[in-house]
């Protein structure tokens, strides 16, 4: 494996970035490309100007609306299917796309800009529950 800053590089998978990293990116000129359902990028969204919406499952057809020659960063909800469709970029002759780890899960846990409630974390929920607390 290759590390280049936050950016990682192995020769059998597919090249990643951390959140905070591609926040970087995408404010130097990165484009965002969410895969996820319009439902859900109605609930919770990525506070950046340079971001496109593209769902998985139209991916195939409308890939051509990346432009090919810009860093772009693939994010959904836990990058399983980001993962999927930077591999399909890539696939396609898109050398500069990157998975974002973790998607917007991860960017929520780091404090990164977004639009939308935060999530209740588990822990707190619990504690109040058994404390009797509400």
């Amino acid at each position: 494996m290759i590390k280049s800053g936050l950016i990682k590089f192995n020769m059998n998978t597919t090249p990643e970035v951390s959140p905070t990293k591609a926040l970087e990116m995408i404010r130097k000129g990165a484009l965002l490309v969410d895969v996820r359902e319009p439902h859900e990028v109605a609930e919770r969204s990525f506070h950046v100007s340079n971001i496109m919406l593209i769902p998985l499952q139209e991916l195939k057809n409308r890939f051509q609306e990346i432009p090919v020659d810009r860093q772009v960063i693939i994010a959904c909800y836990s990058g399983n299917r980001s993962l999927m469709a930077t591999r399909f970029l890539i696939n396609h002759g898109y050398s500069k796309a990157l998975n974002m780890q973790q998607g917007i899960v991860r960017w929520e846990k780091e404090g990164l800009p977004f639009i939308g409630e935060l999530k209740q974390k588990t822990e707190s929920w619990l504690k109040r529950m058994f404390s009797g607390k509400s």
